[in-house]
């Protein structure tokens, strides 16, 4: 994981910042270098999605479906 990356989600996630949750955790599965990290990312993407009823949950599930991780 980039390390900016891995900084900008734990200070997301310190002040309870779920949309740029949705954006950082996108972002960081958009980079990885499998289809596992890539999926692991997209869940929690989606998570907070899900939660916040982000326009990108469809996206981001649509993306989970293609790789059978639904």
């Amino acid at each position: 994981m980039d390390v900016a990356l891995d900084a900008l989600i734990l200070t997301a996630h310190a002040k309870d910042d779920r949309a740029a949750l949705v954006t950082l955790y996108s972002r960081t599965a958009d980079l990885a270098e499998d289809v596992d990290t890539e999926c692991f990312f997209l869940t929690y993407a989606h998570i907070f999605a899900l939660e916040l009823n982000h326009p990108s949950q469809a996206n981001l599930r649509a993306r989970l479906v293609a790789y059978g991780r639904e």
